[in-house]
């Protein structure tokens, strides 16, 4: 009976997992949408200073992160010092800038898509760069990705999508989202050895000293100078109120996505959330094609199955390593 609680008890937990990272993600997509596509007042102006985004969840993540460590930790920041994290925090600046920029030039599901192939530079790195060698599946999963991507950013874009763009050029927009996921992995590599050096080191921690030094580097891109793009930002958020409660809402989305990253991780494991953030993307891109008004055609539905098919052979060939992982180990 109470293995049977505790099981159902699990259940719950995961559905409210689940729940927590679609709701918060997926409405932070429509939100970042609406923001970069959306002409506000009667002037119809665009919000053109997207970056402004990134200081603003810095800065609610920021404040988040120091709450929960002083709520929920036993020691200090688990010793890491602040000023490791000054690196990671560069490329961490300027690789989500190009992913929200890239919505200047390419609709959001091509963003979203174009973003889900992660393991395209990482394979290439590991194996132009570090002679790694992966196996059949790896290669087939990464195929179908590229190959979904390749199709959908040659195939013809709706005139109704590309009428709420405000520069139309995908070339410059996939450019700017796979420089994204390359600074993405340098992030991630640095995070990795910051970790491996200070074992102590919480998520909360890392979120700590990422958004540290991301609000130190956008305050100074956008307010170190006169002109910088931080005033006229702020100028529109008071013409146009609706885009200041917009931001705060992506921010706040942001912030509750990340708690519940954090507790899927801690207590289902790395490969649930890939999971749950996987299929996130592709209800996202749903989401956006009915209710944004994006309309996909056939064929540019067929290349999101097949990369999602890739990324969900992926997911369950990681499964299958790790349910091998523990026979392998019983002999010895």
């Amino acid at each position: 009976m109470e293995a049977h609680v505790s099981g159902l008890r699990r259940v719950l937990v995961f559905g409210f997992c689940v729940v927590g990272i679609w709701a918060a993600y997926i409405y932070q997509g429509v939100l970042q949408e609406t923001l970069s596509t959306k002409r506000f007042g009667r002037d119809g102006h665009r919000f053109e200073h997207l970056a402004v985004l990134n200081l603003a969840q810095n800065v609610v993540c920021l404040i988040w992160s120091y709450i929960m460590i002083k709520l929920w930790s036993s020691s200090n920041a688990g010793g890491t010092p602040m000023w490791t994290f000054w690196s990671a925090g560069i490329t961490n600046t300027i690789g989500p800038a190009m992913g929200i920029e890239a919505l200047k030039y390419i609709s959001y599901p091509a963003q979203v898509l174009a973003k889900s192939s992660k393991m395209i530079p990482v394979m290439l790195m590991g194996t132009l760069v570090y002679g790694k060698r992966y196996s059949f599946p790896e290669y087939v999963c990464t195929l179908l990705v590229a190959g979904g991507v390749s199709i959908f950013a040659l195939l013809k874009t709706s005139s109704k999508t590309i009428s709420k763009l405000a520069h139309p050029n995908a070339p410059l927009g996939y450019g700017l989202c796979f420089l994204n996921l390359a600074f993405d992995g340098f992030t991630n590599a640095t995070q990795d050895s910051i970790t491996a050096r200070y074992p102590k080191t919480s998520a909360w921690d890392i979120m700590l000293g990422m958004n540290l030094w991301g609000t130190i580097y956008n305050m100074i891109y956008m307010f170190g100078w006169p002109r910088g793009s931080g005033f006229e930002a702020v100028q529109f958020c008071k013409q146009h109120p609706e885009v200041a409660w917009d931001i705060f809402l992506y921010c706040l989305c942001g912030a509750v996505g990340q708690n519940f990253i954090f507790l899927t991780i801690s207590r289902f494991g790395s490969l649930a959330n890939t999971t749950i953030t996987t299929t996130r993307k592709f209800v996202s891109i749903v989401v956006s094609s009915v209710l944004s008004g994006n309309p996909l055609s056939t064929k540019q539905w067929g290349s999101v199955v097949m990369v999602f098919s890739g990324l969900s052979y992926h997911i369950y060939h990681k499964w299958r390593k790790l349910q091998r992982a523990p026979q392998k180990r019983k002999p010895m």
